[in-house]
């Protein structure tokens, strides 16, 4: 015989122990509870454009608290601006995730704005194209913010995090880990490093409560892109491109999961993008 069991179990068992049982007269399980986001505290990298602008907006729109930064101020002001329009509280600084001391500053605002961060949204990152195309300068850089930098605010966000016991890391990667396209050998060689990193930083961190979480979206709408603006829309048209504000919602359905419940992996696709 099954023994009496508070609906509130029913909805959302406890991440630890074991799950109840569910008696036969139960109503239907509809939904089960998610995690809210209202009141949380949420640093995303690279928020003053594209996929990152959009996060932030759209965790905002739900009550998380946005510190973000950018290398140039207008955009950072332009950004903070539009995020706080769709409802949230936001707050930001000028900071280079290539430059050690940048990350180090950025982190500790965040910590003084807010006195913690809950989600590391860790999306800022540059083009790249084939090594033999670029300078010894340019394919560095890229190298640095692309895979450098992110290792760098993984691990401020994973020691802040350690001491809370519990926190998220979600990494914007890309479908050239995967398709690994020619003509962008050290953008693959950062988006492969952030696909490995990411499977091997949930191990580690697990047992500290942290969560780890990859998405790899496939062509994306933004400045990032190499398609014109007239070439981004008919693409968009035709399902050949996905939007910033689509991988928001990714982004979004990742944090709101139960406790009991990882996202490790989502890759997303234009519905007819074919690679």
């Amino acid at each position: 015989m099954n023994r009496a069991i508070p609906r509130s179990s029913l909805l959302h068992p406890l991440a630890t122990g074991s799950v109840p049982l569910r008696p036969a007269s139960a109503p239907p399980m509809i939904h089960t509870a998610v995690t809210g986001l209202a009141g949380k505290h949420v640093l995303v990298t690279g928020g003053t454009t594209g996929i990152g602008r959009a996060v932030a907006a759209l965790l905002a729109s739900y009550g998380a608290r946005i510190f973000t930064f950018g290398r140039n101020r207008k955009p950072l002001d332009e950004a903070l601006d539009y995020i706080r329009a769709a409802g949230g509280e936001a707050d930001g600084m000028v900071g280079d995730l290539t430059e050690p001391d940048d990350v180090r500053q950025i982190f500790a605002k965040a910590r003084e704005v807010f006195g913690g961060i809950d989600v590391l949204v860790n999306n800022a990152a540059l083009p790249a194209n084939g090594i033999m195309q670029m300078d010894d300068a340019e394919w560095r850089y890229a190298v640095d913010a692309n895979l450098v930098g992110q290792l760098a605010c993984a691990r401020e966000a994973a020691t802040r995090m350690s001491e809370a016991g519990q926190g998220h890391i979600v990494f914007i990667g890309s479908m050239s880990a995967e398709v690994r396209e020619k003509g962008s050998s050290v953008y693959v060689a950062t988006k492969a490093g952030i696909e490995g990193f990411a499977a091997a930083l949930r191990k580690e961190l697990n047992e500290k409560g942290i969560r780890v979480s990859l998405i790899e979206p496939g062509s994306v709408s933004s400045d990032m892109a190499s398609p014109s603006a007239d070439q981004q829309r008919e693409m968009l048209k035709n399902g050949l491109m996905l939007r910033a504000e689509d991988i928001a919602v990714c982004v979004h359905f990742i944090l709101t999961q139960p406790l009991r419940s990882d996202i490790i992996l989502m890759q997303v696709r234009p519905h007819r993008q074919e690679i």
